[in-house]
């Protein structure tokens, strides 16, 4: 129809007339499909961003839906392992009607946070002592020395349970028994060693460097203010006086000769004193014998079958449990997973 109509266009009306109404009606459809299609595109911008925020929303609450029920079954761990240390006995229970042999270890390095601690050692001592069942206490020992301090706790702590408890106490040595390692055994009734171990050192030492030569040859100036003379005398990197050494050898003598008096106190009549005893020299278990420092060769299964005639043998030795390692580490693990939270919480805003 649209032909006809086209045809007699020319005869009913002007070309220019109809050419103009006709591109008048093409040109206002056009420009509303234009207008159309701004307005669409206008919200689909904002229907766009709309959908990108909501996206955004959800992957947030997502991501700490994740990390709340992390941390949530991560606690639970930790409380079973918690629950499940306590229950996995740093020392046996108490059972009077088993005879046996109570050992408490101190091995290697005598200081605070080591595994040879007072804390521990003395806790399990006196689990030791406690103990009903237990005939006789045995230190088993294998250290090369440590703190004069941790050493004296334990030290005064076997001779306050040995009278309270009337329970005896050995020393047993295996590889080494050295400085503060002996100032232990020394509250032993007996001490026993094996030929090849390595006994004594009765001495103390403080150790350092100096660096002062050093750094004038390279021109460095040493920069150390401090109130007080002396606050700085073990400065490696600033020169010692005579008196600073000499206070400091007055120190060192004053706790070698409380060293001694335990070693004469625990050895007694036993002990042949010689004017290398206590110079910080170290012997052989057969020499150690010798000198009074120790009584017999003899080690862990020879002393509770033929010493204490209590052949089983109850480690009460305090030690970390695997509950406890885990729960550090899973302490570690929720620590660098709190770091990363924050940080994708940051990121995400």
């Amino acid at each position: 129809m649209n032909e006809p109509e086209m045809q007699t266009a020319p005869v009913n009306n002007p070309e220019p007339d109809s050419t103009r109404r006709t591109d008048a009606a093409f040109g206002g459809q056009g420009g509303s499909a234009s207008g159309k299609e701004e307005r669409q595109d206008g919200r689909g911008w904002e229907r766009a961003t709309l959908e990108r925020l909501a996206f955004a929303s959800l992957n947030e609450q997502r991501l700490t839906r994740r990390w709340r029920t992390f941390f949530r079954f991560t606690w639970l761990i930790i409380f079973i392992l918690v629950v499940w240390g306590v229950m996995d006995h740093n020392g046996p229970a108490k059972d009077g009607a088993a005879p046996h042999t109570a050992v408490v270890e101190v091995k290697g390095e005598i200081a605070s946070g080591a595994e040879a601690n007072s804390d521990d050692i003395v806790a399990a001592l006196r689990a030791a002592f406690e103990d009903e069942g237990a005939r006789a206490v045995v230190l088993l020992i294998n250290s090369p020395g440590g703190s004069p301090v941790q050493a004296g706790i334990i030290n005064d702590e076997i001779l306050r349970l040995k009278l309270k408890h009337k329970k005896p106490v050995y020393a047993v040595v295996e590889e080494s028994c050295a400085s503060a390692a002996y100032y232990i055994a020394v509250a032993a009734d007996k001490i026993f060693v094996d030929k090849a171990s390595i006994v004594g050192s009765i001495g103390v030492l403080m150790d350092g460097f100096g660096f002062t030569g050093l750094m004038d040859k390279l021109g460095i100036e040493r920069r150390l203010m401090t109130a007080g003379e002396n606050k700085g005398f073990l400065d490696p990197f600033s020169p010692q006086t005579e008196k600073q050494r000499a206070f400091a050898q007055t120190m060192l003598d004053q706790i070698h000769h409380q060293f001694i008096d335990v070693v004469k106190a625990g050895r007694g009549k036993r002990l042949r004193e010689t004017p290398e005893t206590f110079s910080g020299l170290f012997w052989s278990g057969q020499q150690a014998i010798e000198l009074g420092l120790a009584d017999q060769l003899g080690s862990l299964d020879f002393v509770a079958r033929e010493v204490v005639k209590a052949e089983e043998i109850i480690d009460y030795t305090r030690r970390e449990n695997v509950a406890e390692r885990l729960a550090k580490r899973f302490g570690a693990a929720i620590g660098e997973g709190s770091v990363r939270a924050l940080r994708s919480s940051a990121a995400l805003r």
